[in-house]
This record gives C-alpha cells, structure tokens and sequence, in this order.
C-alpha cells in the first residue's frame, strides 16, 4: 500500500515508470471508490500487468490456432445464452448513458 502519511509515496511519473500506465489505471480503479481515502496497493499493479500480459498472450494464440476454432452457425445453447447476455449488458448499457 501507498501512504504519504507513511513516507510511501511516488509521484504519477515515478509509479507510471515503475508500473506502466495500464499497470495504474488497473490498481487506481481497484484503489477504492467509497468515501474513505483510497489505498493503491502495488501488489494490485504488478497483478493487473501480469493480467495483462496473459490476456495478450491468449490473444496471440487465439489467432494463430484461428483454423482449429469452431465454424458455422452460432445456435447452440450457449451461444445463445451468450448472445443474450451480450444484448443485455448492451442494452443496460445504453440505459445508463441516456440519462
């Protein structure tokens, strides 16, 4: 954790180095939204770059076994459900942007 009332501080341009600005956009909105002052926790950083860097790599692996994927129509149940679900939070989406 980060606490200036503590000595453990770092400036945006220290933490951006040392984390990247993904790495503190992920612990900043992990850092607190309630009242009480928020704590960024650095251990939340290194986890969301490593996040990152799967999510990355499952992408690259993703694309290259591109062929081997499934084909054809999406109607099974879950597809569905997944379809559904995508329309939903889309719609709810939308909602919340309206007003």
């Amino acid at each position: 954790q980060m606490s200036k009332s503590t000595g453990n501080f770092l400036t945006l341009t220290q933490a951006v180095d040392k984390f990247s600005a993904d790495g503190m956009r992920l612990a900043l909105a992990d850092a607190g939204d309630t009242i009480e002052d928020a704590n960024y926790v650095e251990a939340m950083a290194d986890a969301g770059i490593l996040r990152l860097y799967t999510w990355v790599e499952w992408v690259k692996e993703m694309i290259a076994n591109r062929d081997s994927l499934r084909g054809g129509p999406a109607n099974t149940f879950n597809d569905r459900v997944f379809a559904s679900e995508m329309s939903a939070g889309i719609t709810k989406t939308d909602q919340n942007y309206e007003k």
